[in-house]
Parts: C-alpha cells; structure tokens; sequence
C-alpha cells in the first residue's frame, strides 16, 4: 500500500472516530493561544480496535522501512506512550516513554523504562504541529545516552515551523497522515463542504495570525 494510500485511510479514521473536529466557521482555540479550525486527539483512536491495529501495524511498518536499524521504541508523554507500546510490541523491540519533564518525586525519572547507552531509539508520537514538545522529549533521550534515530507519528499539520525545527535537530521525521490528505477526505466524505477549502488552506499558511 503506498503512502498516499495510507495518508488518506488514516485521515478518514481520524474523522470517523471523531478524532479530529473541523469547525471552520466557529474555530477552536488552542492552548498556544492560536485560533483554529481543527482540533485533533489522535487518542480516540485508541478505542477502536479495527483502527488502533491499523495505526499500530502502519507505524510499526514505517519504522522498519525508514529505520531498519532501531533498536527501541520511545513514546512521547502523554500521547504517543499507548500508540508507542503498541508499535514496540508489534516490532517485539524495548520501549520507553518521556516525559515533558522530570518527575518532582522518588526517583525523579524523566525516562521511564531501561534506556541502554547508545541505543539506536525511534520517537513515537500521535500529533507534530511546531514539533516542539516532540523534540524535547527527543533531546531528553540523547541528553541521557540514547541515539535518536527518527520520530514516527500518526498525523502532522506539515507547518514549516515543524519542518525546520525537526531539520536544525537532525532527526528524520516521518507521518503516517497530514492535513492535505485530511482536508481532502473530509470534503470526499461529506464533513465539510468543498466552500471551506479557502478558509482552511488559509489557517494552514498562516496559523499564529489567522481569524475567521
């Protein structure tokens, strides 16, 4: 199956499952302060076993494609730690997960699980918009002696914020869908009429600023 293929399935799950929310005439509001006319939690997935396998199988074949050489799988807080043991158990490699920061109690852990120096490590998360939590929770790994491969995840917004900060890191980033195909399978399927295609081509080049 070939990644547009792919791209397409996984979007038209994500509106299935209610996943992903558009509301381009009465947008959401995000914690960054942006206003936008997408909301995504890629966790609801997770209560559809038909499409939680698909996900799992998806992302656990796009690692071994792009990172034959890994040799644990790393989820990122909160997220990406089910959709990330999902993949680690599918591939029957260790797994780890990061959290945003250090616990302020016992062993004051920020990994969680046997990271073994060197360690060539894939990230998994659900969701990459600015990258930025991603990428912390990346150098959380390298900072204690792991060796980050590349990141794996369910869905991006493909801002190019995200695209040079995951570059200017070094660290190869690979998606199994995006807000093209997203966009496209919610008017195929009849979410949104093909009218709001302006509105949300126009949040999708200018988020920080866009209003309705």
């Amino acid at each position: 199956m070939d990644s547009t293929t792919i791209a397409h399935q996984v979007a038209s799950f994500l509106l299935e499952t209610e996943a992903v929310k558009l509301r381009p005439e009465q947008p959401f509001r995000w914690s960054s302060g942006w206003n936008s006319p997408i909301y995504c939690d890629n966790r609801v997935t997770l209560s559809f076993p038909y499409i939680r396998s698909y996900i799992k199988q998806q992302l656990a074949e796009m690692v071994k494609q792009n990172f034959p050489e890994a040799e644990a799988i790393a989820g990122v807080a909160t997220a990406g730690i089910a959709q990330g043991a999902l993949v680690a158990d599918q591939l029957e490699m260790p797994f780890l997960y990061v959290r945003p920061q250090p616990k302020s109690h016992g062993m004051a852990n920020q990994i969680e699980g046997k990271l073994v120096p060197g360690q060539k490590v894939v990230m998994v998360e659900d969701l990459i918009s600015t990258g930025g939590s991603s990428l912390k929770a990346a150098e959380a790994v390298r900072s204690a002696g792991g060796n980050v491969i590349g990141m794996a995840a369910i869905f991006t917004y493909g801002f190019s914020v995200a695209e040079a900060n995951f570059k200017e890191a070094g660290i190869a980033l690979h998606c199994l869908s995006n807000y093209q195909a997203l966009t496209e399978a919610a008017i195929q399927n009849g979410y949104i009429p093909e009218a709001a295609m302006q509105t949300l081509s126009e949040w999708r080049k200018s988020p920080a600023t866009w209003k309705v």
